[in-house]
């Protein structure tokens, strides 16, 4: 963040005060706190000035002056006045913010430092929990391979943007318990950490999911005391505790509440201040009602709060009015995440779904500003949901509107972070990601602009791991378009070719590769720079990524982007058939797979331009978790055909549902549909107009295939046709299961 802040606003004309030769006055007895945010102040000038302040009781020439003043807590005054910098912090925080945002303002080049000559900030947060989870584990896309000195680097960026709090992982967590890449032992790094945030004064959250099989058995609960207990007593600070309900963990409300009492009073033995709080993730509606019914009638004292994080089957707003006022709710966004997740991106193409997968590099500053602004009002904060650097961008967002939730985003990338070419290409790479790949020309126009600045970049830049991660983005995406294109083109000339019954020829086609690209090879360039400047595992075998879909997007890079291998499963079949009408007949299913015939309709329902009978609802503007919505998701894949990688899908215990209108009153129809997904094992239930039933609760066909149902006479009466899928009512977990990949209503 910082380092781009040198790296593109450096101009060669005057820009305010000059405070080359300033000097930094300190108050009298600066507490360890305040003397760590003076530290962070003139270590980070120097590194992108070469300039070194001085230190001092006192100075002569310009002064950047830092007291203690009174306001709201960690609010601060940042005002130019003459020749002096002024930095009054309402308490230790405070002068932490205050220096961050200075160092935000200033205009810095190697031998050259300002700040605008008029300059008066009065300011406070919003929301007093403002954090990030940093997790030092093998699942994640990079953590696993900082040291203490780049742990500290990235706490201070944090901090320089507002964020108050960081939430550690234990040793023992649904991961493996060790990695290639870590340079300490779990244990030993988590204490560091701890000991870095108490080093310039930010929270410390632990996440600590509870895995065991069976807390109703005291000798699992003995076991669970001792282990907590030996990573409570090791960290040097712990200020609250936060146990998921689930993902991972499935304990039973009234025995997970228990062993939270009797863990609580063993923290407190060490942490006398530190909090508990736990989420009822993945509760079923039967957990989810015990839960809430213990809250309610016998309101713990031990608790301090609830959290709102992935798969809580109720809507933050019904969670809110449900749980007692005296328990607040602290959010647990999922800001690291792209698909199968609590706040997918809307109207993804299945061109990037399938190769850039759930963790990829995820600039998402407009959507995640949309997800705060709508549920941030029913909490006091958040800590975000990290799975590595891959959200980096994202953190900023939300440090910087849960210190101020009116901020711009384009206000908050350009005016404290970044130069506004790099932001703008940042805002276009999150556009890139809107709507049908294969028509949108800007992901092109967005490479051309972060070309520009690769072509202007000084070797500094070039190094910088922020930069190479927007760069990585802009080649990966125009390459993932071109190869769309490519990829879609041979399979119609493909289909050409086997309308005369040429398969041979056809198959030659599919299995054409495209010719060698430099944006390819520019990616593979860059995956490696990152692996050097910050440890991004992006492939399992060249930089051991825990697993492919954990970021390792140069391992998807080639995934094909047609019906490749569906066909050369057809084209085996056809050359096993006897006749020549056999095969005409296999050609022709091929070749229409898609038609309804006379009168019929067709959908493929994972398909944003062949959906038109899907309703949609409130979609991602107001219903960012899709709790509300039908949501196109993301499923098998192999060699199914293209159109069964993806499906439509409603969550929890919401209808999908589907409208015809305009249908033949006299006529009957039957329903083709295939049901795919990632959830084979859920079942599915299908009626009509809401009181006929198609089918009952059933269990998809694996493989996935077409089944086909007969619709009543009465329900197409009308002359319209509305559909409603459920999945199994108040079942746990993800809540995903009600998926539907195609759709023919054929007139017979």
């Amino acid at each position: 963040m910082l380092r781009l802040a040198l790296l593109y606003t450096a101009c060669g004309c005057a820009f305010g005060l000059d405070l080359r030769e300033a000097t930094v006055v300190v108050p009298p007895a600066p507490s360890p706190r305040e003397r760590a945010a003076v530290t962070m102040l003139v270590e980070e000038v120097e590194k992108r000035t070469q300039i070194t302040w001085p230190v001092a009781g006192a100075g002569s020439g310009p002064r950047i002056t830092i007291s203690r003043g009174n306001g709201p807590p960690e609010g601060y005054r940042l005002s130019v006045r003459g020749n002096d910098v002024e930095l009054s912090g309402n308490d230790e925080r405070g002068i932490l913010f205050a220096a961050g945002r200075l160092l935000r303002e200033l205009r810095m080049e190697r031998g050259r430092v300002e700040i605008p000559g008029t300059l008066d900030i009065v300011t406070a947060p919003k929301y007093p929990l403002r954090g990030h989870q940093l997790g030092y584990r093998p699942k994640t896309n990079s953590y696993d391979g900082w040291s203490v000195p780049v742990w500290e680097q990235y706490i201070r960026d944090l901090a320089v943007f507002g964020t108050n709090a960081i939430e550690l992982i234990p040793p023992r967590s649904d991961d493996a318990a060790d990695s290639p890449h870590f340079p300490l032992p779990p244990m030993r790094m988590m204490t560091e950490m701890s000991r870095l945030a108490d080093r310039y004064g930010l929270d410390v959250w632990i996440w600590y999911p509870a895995m065991d099989k069976d807390y109703s058995d005291p000798k699992t609960v003995e076991f669970a005391l001792n282990e907590w207990a030996d990573v409570f007593r090791k960290l040097p600070r712990v200020d609250a505790v936060f146990v998921p309900g689930g993902d991972p963990g499935h304990t039973r409300p009234k025995d997970l509440m228990a062993l939270l009492e009797r863990q609580t009073r063993s923290l407190k033995r060490f942490h006398p201040k530190a909090q508990m709080w736990v989420s009822p993730q993945s509760f079923s509606e039967e957990w989810m009602n015990e839960f809430l019914g213990i809250l309610r009638n016998q309101q713990p004292e031990w608790l301090s709060g609830v959290v709102f994080g992935p798969q809580v089957r109720l809507s933050l707003p019904k969670l809110r009015e449900a749980v007692p006022k005296k328990y607040p709710i602290r959010h647990y966004p999922d800001i690291t995440h792209s698909r199968q997740c609590q706040y997918p991106v809307p109207d993804w193409d299945v061109a990037y779904a399938v190769t850039e997968g759930r963790e990829v590099i995820n600039p998402r500053p407009e959507d995640e500003a949309n997800i705060f602004r709508l549920l941030e009002p029913y909490t006091i904060g958040f800590i975000t949901y990290s799975e590595g650097c891959n959200d980096d961008v994202n953190k900023i967002v939300w440090s910087a509107l849960g210190w101020d939730p009116d901020a711009a985003v384009t206000g908050i990338l350009i005016g404290n972070a970044y130069s506004d070419e790099f932001a703008n290409g940042l805002l276009a790479l999150e556009r890139d990601w809107r709507g049908p790949l294969a028509t949108n020309e800007g992901v092109y126009n967005t490479l051309v602009q972060f070309q520009k600045m690769e072509h202007a970049a000084t070797p500094q830049m070039l190094a910088t791991w922020r930069f190479q991660q927007a760069l990585y983005r802009a080649y990966y995406d125009a390459y993932t378009r071109k190869r769309l294109l490519y990829e879609t083109g041979a399979e119609q000339s493909a289909m050409d070719r086997l309308r005369s019954g040429n398969v041979d020829e056809a198959e030659s086609i599919l299995d054409r590769p495209m010719p060698a690209d430099p944006w390819r090879a520019r990616c593979f360039e860059l995956a490696e720079a990152l692996f050097q400047s910050i440890r991004m595992q992006l492939s399992v075998e060249r930089y051991k990524a825990i697993s492919m879909d954990r970021g390792a997007t140069l391992d998807t890079i080639d995934y094909p982007l047609n019906n490749r291998a569906w066909l050369k499963e057809r084209f085996t079949e056809l050359r096993a058939l006897a006749s020549d009408a056999g095969r005409r007949e296999k050609i022709n299913e091929i070749l229409n797979w898609t038609n309804p015939g006379p009168g019929g309709f067709y959908d493929d329902l994972g398909n944003l331009t062949a959906q038109p009978h899907l309703v949609r609802g409130p979609g991602f503007e107001k219903d960012p978790a899709f709790l509300e919505s039908s949501l196109v998701g993301f499923g098998a894949r192999g060699t199914y055909r293209m159109s069964v990688w993806t499906h439509a899908e409603s969550l929890v215990d919401a209808p999908l549902q589907m409208r015809y209108t305009g249908l033949d009153p006299k006529a009957r129809y039957k329903l083709r549909v295939i049901y795919g997904g990632d959830s084979p094992r859920r079942k599915i239930r299908l009626a009509a107009n809401e009181k006929f039933e198609i089918h009952p609760l059933i269990a998809k066909p694996v493989p996935y295939a077409p089944l086909e149902f007969d619709i009543p006479a009465e329900a197409t009466a009308g002359g319209e046709l509305r559909l409603s899928w459920t999945g199994e009512p108040g079942l746990g977990g993800n809540g995903r299961g009600c998926q539907v990949s195609e759709v023919w209503l054929i007139k017979k």
